[in-house]
This record gives C-alpha cells, structure tokens and sequence, in this order.
C-alpha cells in the first residue's frame, strides 16, 4: 500500500482555509451592512431593480456566512469519523450558495416580466445613491476578496456572488440616471431583469461544479486513460485496474488503483521502488498533482480472480 501524503493541522491547507477566513469575514460585514442600506433604500424608492440587488446581497451575505462556517469547519483536524476532516464542507457551501442564486434569478425573472406590464414610479436620485452606496461595498469586498478567489470552490463563488451583485450596482446607477434623465421608468425593471440574467448562469456553473466533486468525478485536467498508460509504462507493471481518480476538496484529489507486477518484484524487494516511480508518475505527468495515493500491489499471475464489476 501507498500513501505518501497526509495533510495535518499547521499545513499550507489550514493556512490557506484560515486567510480564507479572515478574507470572508471582512466580506460578510461589508455585504451585510450594505444590505441593510439597500433594504432601506428599496423600501423608500420602489424600485425593482435595488429589490432584486438587495435580494441578491442578502444571499450574498448568507452565502457569505456559509462560506465562513465551511471555512472554519476546514479547519478541523481529521478523527476516526472522519479521516479527510470537513475538507468537503467548502463544497456543500458553494452548493447552497449556487442555489440561494438561482432562487433569486428566478424572483427577478417573475416579478420583472409582471412589471413590464405596469412600470411603477421609480424616484431616480434616492436610487442612484443607493445604488452607489451598493457599488462602493461591493468594491470593498472585492478587493478583500480578490486575492485568494482562485484558493477554493468556496472562495471562486463568494467572489462571483459579490461580483454580480457589482454589476447589479451598476445597473442601479445606470437605470437611475436614464430615469433621471429622459424619465423613461421601464429601464428600473429592464435592470432588475439585466440582474437576474446575470446571476442564473453563474450559479449554474458553481452548482455544476459542486456536483461534479459530490459525484466523485475525475478531475478536470486528468484523463483516466492517459494515467493509466502512463502506469503501464513502468518496466514493472503488467496491469491496472479498478482505478479510481476523485476529488475531497479544492487541490485535494485522490487516487486508487489495483496494480499487478512482476511476481519476482514481491520477493525480490523492488516494490519500494515501484512504489515510488508510481507515486513520480502521478505527481508529475498531469495538470493536477495527485499527492494523495493508494497503490495496492498484487502479483499478476492472480489475474485469473474475476475483476470488480467496476473496474
């Protein structure tokens, strides 16, 4: 057996989840309060459009919180419970994010095509300042954000989250001053609409994503067959099967296989060595190093067992 990497608390991963932390906690104040500003603001201007933003910052700030927590459970060590610690959670996370987004496409989507049919009056001053109140939060979280968005899954959709709702900000301002300008209203409901058009595809992709590790799928930037020729390359090496390449977490993949090699190489002390060519070969051949494997090797006169119906 092989399994020349383990990851304990104090590594780069802790690290890396612990300025995620500090990183989304900054994020989750600026978005809540500003929120709150906009709730106000939605309240005293009618607008669709600074509704349907505010919706949207208020998944934002829960998928903020989520993302929070599941940074903060990655943290935790591993137990006898669970042997690759909460290493998943930032992936449930970016799942319920994904779908708090969708929901409120959605709403936007209904309410924006009843709206069309009776535009309502819409005060263009108070919307621009809020609108520019949202836009300067929405700044500030980027910004916190910006520097670790690529670290985790959970990351990548915090930063989309407050990205959309950026431009959601600046639709605000621009139906403001059209509306200010040539009193056209429709424009606050062509926002709100604009908005939600935004936030549908992104959340599909985070949500694809999400299902594509919960589904325990190879990695994107591994091809199966490849690895396993490249396997098959090692001078040793007569067969592999029931390989098995998934992911726990963001730059966390894993991989098991069943190798079969010379039977000479049992007895005469090669298997360090084959082990270790193995281990070089999926570190190094591929887009994503595989740090975690498990090799396990059987002669290959066994062949005759019948394989895993799997494999």
């Amino acid at each position: 057996m092989s399994h020349p990497h383990d990851h304990a608390p104090g590594t780069p991963h802790s690290h890396g989840a612990g300025a995620s932390r500090r990183r989304l906690a900054i994020a989750f104040a600026i978005t809540a309060a500003i929120m709150l500003a906009q709730l106000v603001g939605s309240v005293i201007t009618g607008s669709l459009a600074l509704l349907v933003d505010t919706a949207h910052m208020l998944t934002d700030a829960g998928g903020l919180l989520l993302a929070l927590i599941a940074a903060s459970l990655m943290l935790r060590p591993t137990t006898a419970r669970h042997t690759w610690g909460m290493k998943r959670a930032e992936v449930l996370a970016a799942s319920a994010q994904s779908l708090l987004l969708m929901a409120v496409g959605v709403y936007a989507l209904v309410e924006g095509i009843s709206r069309l049919l009776a535009p309502p009056e819409v005060p263009a001053q108070g919307l621009l300042v809020f609108g520019l109140i949202g836009l300067a939060g929405n700044i500030a979280s980027l910004c916190v954000l910006a520097g670790g968005r690529n670290a985790n899954l959970n990351l990548r959709a915090a930063f989309l989250e407050v990205l959309n709702d950026a431009l959601g900000s600046v639709a605000v301002i621009v139906s403001a001053v059209v509306i200010a300008t040539t009193g056209w209203t429709p424009v606050d409901t062509l926002a709100g609409l604009l908005i939600a058009g935004l936030i549908v595809p992104r959340a599909v992709v985070i949500l694809l994503s999400s299902v594509r590790i919960l589904m325990e799928a190879v990695p994107r930037g591994i091809d199966l067959e490849d690895l396993r020729s490249h396997l098959l390359e090692n001078a040793h090496v007569d067969e592999v099967h029931d390989l098995h390449v998934s992911t726990i977490g963001t730059g966390l993949p894993v991989l098991t296989a069943h190798v079969e090699v010379h039977p000479a190489c049992l007895t005469s002390g090669h298997t360090r060595v084959v082990l270790d060519e193995l281990r070089a070969c999926v570190r190094e051949h591929f887009a994503e190093r595989i740090e975690h494997c498990t090799f396990q090797l059987e002669p290959s006169d066994c062949s005759t067992e019948e394989p895993l119906p799997h494999s």
